[in-house]
């Protein structure tokens, strides 16, 4: 259920509100009566007035040439830097057309947040700034997809006061990167809005950049902040207004429900407002697709946004003006937004059947024509409206611009009315075997077998193997986030393994290189941390550790033979200690990520977004989402080494005949 601070604000008669909930109100909630909303609608505007007349509001920033794009930027998708539709993790390369290919049938994106160091910031040292300046060629990715004109924001994390500082204070710090990238904007990750100091810097900074809150950004701060979340808003049922964007009209709002498999009230709420939706379809690791349904309607939306952007932004807006009677009983509504001899109706379908008829109530002026612009029919007098989705109506005067390009784009889509949740599994990817080697006298050996593993983490937004850890639900608060969780899983070994008793040495490693001339094929970060002698090898990554393990004639244990393993006697771990990797990498196609073991002696203090740190107990499982081009290398991941052995009691060389399997509804053989 909505939290109080989400439920929509009812606006007094008269307009007069305290400006602490009227400044800071996610939507003023339309009235259910019908009778009641010219008066509304006046109040409305009285609010208007009287709140930019008491703050002295200034939208000069909203007239600079250089950020003006923000207005019209309706479709926002936010991605982990590494999603597998942009990132290549064989051939460690972007693919910024693949990307834009793959998530097209969204309608395109005006704009793309590259998310960078959470849920994997606190692994190391490594501050927020960092995991974006360690990646090679950043700054040509952001250039590609400036070529095929999609703007680009970077995150700021103001929690992160926990890793090592970088040489200026965070806003000239940041200013700094935004300059470095080239990028467009910057989203203030947890905040409403930015203090002082860092609204001045990047508003200054080169290229000037447009700041986008998460959440209710106040009145007070519509002046310097040009976009922002409308995050978990709950809407009236005739549908309300968004305050922020009613105050500042090119004020560009992208409504989101993080959780949410249906995105129809998100939708109509936008469309209603002339304002954006926030794509945002793998959650910091976990999948949450939208369905083919709400991807129609989005399409339907923008085609017509963009191309009426004008209308949308500077024409007289009239919420809930306009429905016929018919459509009202039937929970159909209206919004007129009107400019320049071209008015289009908004309209939106509560209810979960089709409707066809008329929506409007009074007939088109002498000479106009009416279109449906997002079926794409011209010249109607009734339109479809389909179920918890929306229609356009373009009325144009005599002699007024015929959209036909529109039109025929309209006709053209393939509409769509399923709304089944697009379900992903992450299967374990498992790489080529090679000969098995004898394993030391002093490994470890795991008995195959089925046994019930207790297996622990903690709830983080990144879930666990399958599926989100909230579904459908509004903003999720501790205690259920950052809370310990304890599963059972039912897990088979199949054959018996050996487990080294201790991680690969800095100095072992070495002698791999220095034997073979291995050289990775993303060398960034490569050994970095790397202590010599009996220190755990450090720096290298999945690839790099796996490669190991294959000139050793052994291979990497999986998370559960490592568990299983490190409970018995003998099995040790080196100074200082290191999360090991395990032969546990999954790949839903979207999210790659590998479950890490073991915890280490780093710990990053002071927020508890950061990954977990500290030396763990064996049951501690951490998901971590796999980046690439050497930003996965850390000073705190090492690993060891496993052999598969044959039935024989002594060590000998054996062949693993499975692969380690859990019954936990995600785990894949």
């Amino acid at each position: 259920m909505p939290r109080a601070i989400d439920l929509p604000t009812v606006l007094p008669r008269g307009g007069v509100i305290d400006p602490a909930a009227g400044d800071i109100a996610k939507i003023f909630a339309a009235p259910e009566d019908p009778a009641e909303w010219p008066a509304w609608r006046a109040d409305l505007a009285a609010w208007r007035e009287e709140a930019r007349a008491r703050l002295n509001y200034d939208g000069a920033v909203y007239e600079r040439a250089e950020t003006e794009w923000a207005r019209a930027a309706y479709s926002v998708a936010q991605i982990w830097l590494w999603d597998e539709r942009l990132f290549d993790h064989e051939r460690q390369e972007f693919t910024v057309d693949a990307f834009l290919d793959a998530t097209a049938d969204h309608g395109g994106f005006d704009g793309i947040v590259l998310w960078h160091a959470y849920p994997v910031i606190g692994i190391d040292d490594r501050n927020q700034f960092d995991f974006y300046r360690d990646v090679p060629g950043l700054d040509a990715v952001v250039a590609a997809f400036h070529a095929r004109g999609v703007r680009i924001f970077i995150d700021y994390n103001p929690w992160d006061t926990g890793t090592r500082r970088a040489p200026d204070a965070d806003p000239e710090e940041l200013a700094k990167v935004v300059g470095e990238l080239g990028v467009d904007g910057v989203f203030l990750d947890t905040m409403k809005e930015g203090d002082a100091r860092l609204i001045d810097a990047l508003l200054q900074a080169t290229p000037p950049q447009v700041l986008e809150g998460e959440s209710r950004v106040p009145n007070q701060r519509i002046q310097d902040h040009q976009l922002s979340w409308a995050q978990w808003f709950s809407d009236s049922a005739a549908p309300g207004v968004m305050r922020a964007h009613w105050f500042e009209r090119r004020h560009m709002m992208h409504s989101t429900r993080r959780w949410n498999r249906d995105h129809s009230d998100e939708l109509q709420s936008a469309w209603m407002n002339g304002t954006g939706l926030l794509v945002w379809d793998a959650v910091f690791g976990v999948w949450v697709g939208w369905n083919e349904r709400d991807k129609a309607t989005l399409r339907r939306m923008l085609r017509v946004q963009r191309a009426l952007s004008d209308v949308l932004v500077d024409g007289e807006w009239s919420p809930l003006l306009g429905a016929s009677e018919e459509a009202l009983a039937a929970g159909v509504y209206v919004s007129r937004f009107a400019a320049d001899g071209a008015t289009l109706w908004t309209v939106v379908n509560r209810g979960d059947q089709d409707w066809t008829g008329d929506p409007l109530a009074a007939p088109a002026a002498d000479g106009a024509r009416r279109h449906d612009v997002t079926d794409g029919r011209a010249d109607v007098t009734a339109v479809r409206v389909p179920a918890r989705g929306v229609t356009g109506i373009l009325e144009v005067v005599a002699g007024g611009a015929h959209p036909a390009s529109l039109l025929r784009e309209a006709a053209d889509d393939t509409a769509a009315d399923d709304a089944r949740f697009p379900a992903r599994e992450a299967v374990r990817t498992v790489p080529p075997r090679t000969p098995a080697a004898t394993a030391p006298v002093d490994a470890v050996v795991v008995e195959q077998g089925e046994r019930e593993l207790a297996v622990t983490f903690r709830r983080r937004e990144t879930g666990f193997y399958q599926g989100a850890p909230y579904v459908e639900e509004w903003k999720p608060l501790p205690p259920r986030l950052h809370d310990d969780r304890r599963e059972t899983l039912t897990v088979t070994i199949r054959g018996r393994v050996a487990v080294a008793a201790r991680e690969v040495t800095a100095a072992e490693f070495a002698g791999f290189v220095a034997a073979t001339g291995y050289r990775p094929v993303a060398g960034a970060r490569f050994l970095v941390g790397t202590a010599s002698g009996d220190a755990p090898a450090v720096g290298v990554s999945l690839a790099d550790a796996r490669a190991y393990a294959a000139w050793a004639g052994a291979r990497l244990p999986d998370e559960f033979e490592w568990q299983l393993a490190a409970e018995q006697p003998g099995f040790a771990r080196s100074e200082p200690a290191v999360w090991n990797w395990t032969e546990s990498e999954h790949s839903d196609g979207v999210t790659r990520f590998v479950m890490l073991k073991g915890g280490s002696d780093h710990v990053a203090s002071g927020s508890d977004w950061y990954t977990d740190g500290g030396r763990r107990d064996a049951s501690f499982s951490l998901k971590f989402l796999l980046p690439g081009l050497g930003v996965e290398r850390s000073s705190s991941i090492g690993f060891r080494l496993a052999w598969d052995l044959s039935s024989a009691d002594e060590l000998t060389v054996g062949e693993r005949t499975a692969d380690t399997q859990a019954v936990d509804g995600g785990v894949q053989r």
